[in-house]
Formats: C-alpha cells, structure tokens, sequence
C-alpha cells in the first residue's frame, strides 16, 4: 500500500456501501470469495473493490496467499466501524421510510424522541418482515405531545419516556432504561475520583431536554424540580450531546442516546453515587390493549425485544 490514498474531497464522494457490505461479508464467512457470494459480487469485481478500498484507506485489508485471502490486524476493525456504518445506513433508511408514509396508509403510531431514534426503526423493520403490506408512518414527538396524540385518538399508540402517564390510559412496559450523567473532557467532573451525589446534580446547571420531554419528566421525578436553571435546553439528544461534547456543560441522557459518543470519547461517563436513574419506555394507548391489527403485532414485537435483550 506504501501509504499513498487517493485525493478526493472526502470519504463522502468515494466510500461505497457494497463495498463495506463486501468487506463485513469475508469477515462473516472466511473468504474473499465466500463473502463476494454473500452479497451476490463476482470475484473478480470483489477483488477490484476490494483493492479499491485498501487503496483509499491507505493501509492493507486482508493477506493474500495460496491458501486463500484472511483479514489483517487493520482490516478486523475496519470490518466492525463497516458493520456499525452499515446499521445506522438501515436504521436511517428505515426510519426515514416510515417518516415520508402517506399519513393516511394503513398504521400511524408516535414515539417520544429516545424511542424514535433508537429503538423504533428496528421495531418497524419487523413489523414489516412479518407483514410486508403494513405501511407505518411514524410520528416524533415529545412525550407530553405523544400522550395528547393519543388522547385525542389521533393515533392508536404512542411511546413515552416519562413516568407522568394519565391514569385514563392504560400502559405497558417495553425496554427497561437508565440515565447516563456525562461531562466534557474538561470539566472539573470528568476527572473527580468521588462519585458525584443526586444533591450535586440537582445544584448543577445542566445542559438538558425541553419541559414536556420524557427525559426531563423523569429527572424532575427523580431529581426534584427544585433544581438549578439549566444551562440551555435542546429538543433532540444529539444535539445535547454535541454540547457536552463542545464543553458547554453536563447532562444527564438515556445510555441509548450516549453509548456511541462515549465510545467515540467525545465526553466521559460520570458515575453517580446512588447508581444510574433506571426508567421504563412505555406504550401507551386507550382502553383495552389491541390483540389485533398492527397495534397488536407491534407490542408483540416490542415484547418480544425486550425480553430477548
């Protein structure tokens, strides 16, 4: 390879999917071959894509030989950020496709934000592997606006992160999660070595969700309403997370919303004294639960993940 890349203006205008595609298929099943046919690729295309990529990366993907082509040191961890690029390529994909449905095509269900961008497209992904004639239009809102959808009968189901159900809906559990306390590299939390106290978090300006979001819901429940300003408030979870990661200041979000960016260490993870704040996403509707129609496939789905956890 000799480190020489080939100029271009980024990984955008170059990089393809069929070849990341290529490149997790050998990992899977042990040959340049094996994985040309696991995504239906000639070899000899294979071979050039493959050379291809080396030559764009700058550094060797696999090792050739008579007895065949195996991955190198460098080409085992391209394959896993491949595999990670190659979900976050189908979840956006398949969120996107229930995003644009046609409001008034078969099954209309909304998701508190959490939900929506980290659990729903798979949901919806297997609602329509067991029946591909569902059309699913997902609706993003925050939890108190979920809740007012469903309500007013708008939607049949709704997700919600906060604990501050009406008890004229009826409610079920379907992922079990915890807030993460995260701090920029350099605030003065990211290197204490005593756990920080519920009572400091409460004193801290954070950088936090809207009022009528899930997530602060729970952290007024949990936390006490009787807590500093914050320091700004954002309607998304990635949006927070870019502000820790610029340095702005603390927060306090689901691990489904940070885990990519603490891998990444765009921010650390703060460990609280009395552990993390554990909530439960629900599924709320009205009335008697569905037991039929795609309101009653999607709980079972929902279940079905949950316990397979």
């Amino acid at each position: 390879m000799d480190g020489i890349v080939d100029s271009a203006p980024g990984i955008e205008h170059w990089i393809q999917m069929s070849s990341l595609a290529l490149l997790v298929g050998i990992a899977d099943h042990g040959s340049l071959s094996a994985g040309a046919r696991s995504v239906g690729m000639a070899q000899s295309n294979a071979t050039r894509a493959v050379k291809t990529l080396e030559r764009r990366l700058g550094y060797p993907l696999l090792t050739r030989a008579t007895t065949g082509s195996k991955l190198t040191q460098e080409g085992a961890l391209t394959v896993e950020w491949a595999r990670e690029s190659l979900q976050s390529l189908n979840t956006l994909w398949t969120g996107a496709q229930a995003l644009a449905a046609p409001a008034d095509r078969e099954f209309t269900f909304a998701a508190s934000m959490t939900v929506a961008e980290h659990l729903a497209p798979t949901w919806i992904g297997r609602l329509q592997e067991a029946d591909p004639h569902i059309k699913t239009r997902l609706r993003v809102m925050n939890s108190s606006e979920v809740i007012a959808v469903v309500q007013n009968r708008d939607v049949a189901l709704g997700f919600v992160e906060t604990p501050d159900v009406p008890p004229q809906l009826s409610c079920k559990t379907v992922w079990s999660d915890e807030l993460v306390l995260i701090a920029p590299h350099g605030h003065p939390w990211a290197t204490r070595n005593e756990p920080i106290t519920i009572q400091q978090v409460a004193a801290t300006h954070l950088v936090e969700r809207e009022a009528g979001s899930g997530t602060r819901a729970f952290l007024d429940e949990r936390v006490g309403t009787a807590r500093a300003t914050p320091i700004v408030e954002f309607n998304s979870n990635s949006a927070i997370c870019q502000a820790v990661s610029a340095g702005m200041g603390p927060a306090m979000l689901s691990r489904l919303a940070v885990e990519n960016s603490l891998r990444m260490g765009s921010f650390v993870e703060v460990p609280l004294r009395e552990g993390n704040l554990v909530r439960n996403l629900q599924a709320i509707w009205r009335g008697s639960a569905p037991t039929q129609g795609p309101a009653a496939m999607l709980l079972d789905i929902c279940a079905l993940a949950q316990s397979g956890r």
